[in-house]
């Protein structure tokens, strides 16, 4: 499995990384265009010196949150930056939990709610957009680049992207790969990815407007957790994409998503030398997402039957432990990927 073992020279910088002593985690929430035809509710965790006053956000009946100080002033000189994506249906309270782990590290991260495809709105014809998507990264770049009294000063030649499933194609069409709809409809009859196939009318994979450049090239890095509708990207986009890529996908399939058509697609046709893929193999697509309660599964299944899965984790480990492991990943992978250095 590529990149599944790191050397040895490499450990011991993760190992550094892991142990360096950690900032206090700022936290401020901000809207952006909120007159406009498309706006954006981002959240933003930062590393700061100030302790003490800390609550507790991203909590429900059914999540754990993260500690964080509200407002705290930001780290003064130039910090890295990290957006992140979340998949469809969810929030930033979806990563919330590796937005602190960064962000006690050193790195600004912020995570916008994307229109159409998050908890807080569903809209159709928002949903139908998904071109719009990278933008939504590219306008929360815009604006936390712009305003330092948001969380810090950006560094701009260190900016990461992170993106759980469809936020793993975001990222990935945010660093330039390219989607063709025609050889996505293709892949559809062949039903190599079925859970993906379904979405089509929903996510409007037919739309001319996927097809067009969506990259940022501020981006430097970006890292694909357990994506979907990989499969429409274009091998030759990807060949084509030059900076550092880490590809970690979900051994358990419980959602119609198999890791190996999947992120084992999108690795298979990144250039090697800057690619690293990962298999965790008692993961499923929902590990990725935050810390269940232990009655969130009755919980969630009473509002929402069928539903309880997102809290089910099916092998050997808890999700704490499985989070260990992806934070040990990325945070070893940014640190690796000069300019990011998080």
């Amino acid at each position: 499995m590529p990149g599944r073992f790191l050397c040895a020279a490499g450990f011991w910088l993760i190992t550094t990384v892991l142990a360096h002593s950690a900032a206090g985690v700022g936290f401020r929430q901000a809207t952006l265009d909120a007159g406009g035809t498309r706006p954006l509710q981002v959240s933003i965790w930062y590393p700061t010196k100030q302790d003490g006053g800390t609550e507790i956000v991203g909590e429900n009946p059914a999540f754990h949150g993260v500690p964080v100080i509200r407002g705290a002033a930001p780290l003064s000189g130039d910090l890295p930056l990290v957006v992140l994506s979340h998949g469809y249906g969810g929030s930033w309270r979806n990563l919330s939990w590796l937005a602190a782990e960064l962000a006690a590290r050193g790195s600004i991260v912020a995570a916008p709610d994307h229109p159409g495809t998050t908890t807080f709105d569903m809209a159709p014809a928002q949903a139908a957009m998904l071109w719009e998507r990278p933008r939504d990264l590219s306008r929360v770049i815009d604006a936390v680049e712009r305003d330092a009294t948001l969380a810090g000063k950006v560094d701009i030649s260190r900016v990461a992207a992170i993106g759980h499933s469809l936020g793993g194609w975001t990222v990935s069409a945010l660093a330039g790969a390219r989607f063709d709809t025609k050889r996505f409809e293709t892949d559809c009859k062949a039903n190599t990815s079925p859970r993906a196939c379904v979405l089509k009318g929903e996510l409007g994979l037919d739309r001319r407007e996927l097809e067009d450049n969506l990259a940022d090239p501020r981006l430097k890095a970006f890292v694909s957790l357990d994506l979907g509708l990989a499969r429409g990207f274009t091998p030759e986009s990807l060949a084509r994409l030059d900076m550092p890529a880490l590809v970690i996908g979900a051994g358990i399939d419980i959602d119609g998503l198999p890791a190996k058509l999947e992120s084992g697609y999108l690795a298979e046709h990144l250039p090697k030398p800057s690619a690293t893929s990962v298999v965790i193999p008692d993961a499923t697509h929902f590990a990725f997402v935050g810390l269940c309660k232990p009655d969130a599964v009755a919980l969630i299944e009473k509002v929402e039957p069928g539903s309880g899965i997102i809290c089910r984790d099916d092998g050997p480990r808890g999700r704490q432990e499985i989070h260990r492991e992806i934070a040990f990943l990325v945070i070893g992978f940014l640190a690796r990927s000069p300019p990011v250095r998080p």
